[in-house]
């Protein structure tokens, strides 16, 4: 199967929302990281959408700004994969054409929560010191340079990008 990746647009709202509301958990807005995202735009150049070759929707990312210690720093997610697409290596794909993008766009470090073993084989590492606003496990927290060492000596509780 085909499969084209586009920024996601404002049209896509619903569609994408949908699909998040099938692959996650009833209450997914209540977590710490909705907090952060609640009236802050998403960064759009990298909120992105695979579509198959019909273009039914297959898979979705967003990143958010925020900041820790006052530095700017991309909050991934969510990524969500249709139930029956999983398995072909979309979510992969996204988060790293994602990543390039962000590099390219001039961004140093992204952090997300999420699970080490799936994050981890894409570079992302715990990090030590970020504090998310509970409730937030501490192990889920995990970052990635897009710059090397962009990470080193940032930590502090994460804050809205206002």
């Amino acid at each position: 199967m085909a499969y084209r990746l586009e920024e996601e647009t404002p049209g896509d709202w619903w569609e994408v929302e949908g699909l998040y509301d099938l692959c996650f958990a009833p209450g997914r807005t209540a977590l710490s990281s909705y907090r952060l995202r609640d009236g802050i735009d998403p960064v759009r150049d990298l909120c992105t959408v695979c579509r198959d070759n019909e273009g039914v929707l297959a898979a979705v990312i967003r990143y958010w700004p925020v900041r820790v210690a006052g530095r700017p720093v991309l909050l991934l997610g969510p990524v969500a994969v249709h139930p029956t697409r999983q398995g072909e290596g979309l979510g992969g794909l996204l988060i790293h054409e994602t990543l390039a993008e962000g590099r390219r766009l001039g961004w140093e470090r992204v952090m997300l929560v999420g699970d080490a073993p799936y994050y981890g084989r894409f570079g992302f590492r715990r990090l030590e010191g970020v504090i998310m606003p509970p409730p937030t496990n501490p192990d889920r927290i995990l970052g990635f340079d897009l710059v090397r060492g962009a990470w080193a000596g940032v930590a502090g509780m994460v804050t809205r990008f206002l």
